[in-house]
């Protein structure tokens, strides 16, 4: 059974850090490109950052970049990402996910595998 879990949410002041992550079991990823979405209440998930298969090739959205960090290690056959500078507007819950293809790309419908989500909350 495939299995996304994220770690590293939680409650943090505006200014703050975090750094997420996303293991995977059941099978491997490393030849896929791998993201992270976040959906806030009462809005539609939304695209935050993704990687190509290799780990050179990185996307974000425009309201994280700058600020957020996305990285993988295939051998851990793992994803991150580090979130700086947060502001109270990144609360949301966090998804990684795994796409169909080996570029990264920034549609939701692009990616097969989901991961249960965790909190981040910034406070201000």
């Amino acid at each position: 059974q495939v299995q996304l879990v994220e770690s590293g949410g939680g409650l943090v002041q505006a200014g703050g850090s975090l750094r997420l992550s996303c293991a995977a079991s059941g099978r491997t990823f490393s030849r896929y490109a791998k993201g992270w979405f976040r959906q806030a209440p009462g809005k539609e998930r939304e695209f935050v950052a993704a990687i190509d298969w290799s780990g050179f090739s990185t996307t974000y959205a425009d309201s994280v970049k700058g600020r957020f960090t996305i990285s993988r290690d295939n051998v851990k056959d793992t994803v991150s990402l580090q979130m700086n500078s947060l502001k109270p507007e990144d609360t949301a819950v966090y998804f990684c996910a795994v796409s169909q293809r080996s570029q990264s790309t920034t549609s939701p419908y692009d990616y097969s595998y989901w991961g249960q989500g965790t909190q981040v909350t910034v406070s201000s």
